[in-house]
């Protein structure tokens, strides 16, 4: 495993209630309370904060530079270090990782929000395409995921029916989380895009999430049993989808390899699959059997918030091991269409 110059951990994650709609609070009323959760969990204050980085997306919000708004959130006094990236909050930690690495900071506040609920999230969602090509024929995000999942289907890697286990237990698994979106049985009804289902598929809806990071002596002085980041690293595969075999992850599994995944077992694995196939083609492409808890929190298909949801699959998996129910955990996110840019992060507590 690469040794890094710092120890650096999640010493404490926060997140929204995800609803299908939030018309009553703007992004800046819903991201504060999580803001002021997550400082509380540690009793560090703004001031205490050395760097800060935010994830979202100003197609989600409809206006360019948008994150400057939420910088309200934070607060305009004492002034800050900042940054932000513009797509899933996954990179925005990533970034602030590598920012403490460096000696610059102590520690770091990283949160990323979304709204999908004001307009057509899979019309949103199509901008990310090649714009010559395929944008121009208006693909949306669950007729691509659609693709995908008949790709596996023809190359007998699962059915239909291996879909729908993913979703049933996703939605059982979500029942002790009191923040998901989805819940219970699945709903009744034919295919959204064929062979996907509405079960098959995220949900639409609004949310926010911030987790701090702290290095070394710091980590263990805020957090009672801090989940350190042993290795984390993202890889992004060919934008034309014409040209990659959309059964396999071969960028996540590149980034598990320099992560350092494959190097002892796992007890947990936290996969941002916002579409059932896509986790059967994670699992794969990650060699995760049986004795790995997937997604107990529910995953994406339980709560999506676009921009957050790969920030909540860390938060999620550090979460597991503050509280002592697991002690290495996997956690992915990913951004664009068919999995096409993947981070992994393998996490440890301390016995």
């Amino acid at each position: 495993m690469t040794r890094y110059a710092r120890d650096v951990a999640i010493v404490a994650f926060a997140q929204t209630d995800h609803r299908r709609r939030t018309d009553d609070v703007s992004e800046v009323e819903m991201l504060m309370p999580v803001l002021h959760d997550v400082l509380t969990r540690t009793g560090l204050t703004t001031g205490d904060i050395g760097f800060t980085c935010s994830g979202s997306s100003d197609y989600l919000a409809g206006r360019a530079f948008s994150f400057t708004m939420a910088l309200d959130g934070v607060g305009a006094w004492p002034p800050i270090s900042e940054s932000h990236v513009e797509t899933d909050g996954a990179w925005a930690l990533y970034e602030a990782w590598v920012k403490l690495l460096t000696g610059e900071a102590d520690t770091a506040l990283v949160y990323a929000y979304g709204k999908s609920s004001p307009g057509d999230v899979r019309a949103v969602l199509s901008r990310q395409l090649d714009p010559y090509y395929l944008a121009p024929l208006w693909p949306d995000s669950v007729a691509l995921a659609a693709l995908q999942a008949q790709a596996v289907v023809d190359a007998g890697i699962a059915d239909e029916s291996a879909f729908a286990a993913v979703a049933t237990r996703s939605r059982a698994d979500a029942a002790a989380n009191p923040h998901a979106q989805l819940k219970g049985e699945l709903p009744a009804g034919g295919h959204l895009v064929r062979p996907l289902r509405a079960a098959d598929c995220p949900p639409v809806g609004d949310g926010a999430a911030a987790v701090i990071l702290a290095a070394g002596d710091t980590a263990r002085r805020l957090c009672p049993r801090p989940a350190w980041i042993r290795g984390i690293d993202h890889r992004v595969e060919a934008h034309a989808l014409g040209v990659r075999d959309l059964t396999d992850s071969p960028s996540t599994r590149l980034a598990a390899r320099h992560a350092g995944a494959f190097e002892r077992p796992l007890d947990t694995a936290e996969l941002h699959a916002p579409f059932s196939s896509q986790e059967i083609v994670l699992r794969r492409s990650l060699d995760l059997d049986d004795s790995v808890r997937v997604n107990p929190s529910g995953g994406a298909l339980a709560a999506n918030p676009v921009m957050a949801a790969g920030l909540i699959r860390l938060g999620e998996a550090a979460a597991r091991i503050h509280r002592g129910a697991s002690d290495r955990a996997l956690a992915h996110a990913t951004s664009g269409p068919c999995l096409q840019q993947n981070l992994v992060a393998v996490l440890e507590g301390e016995t």
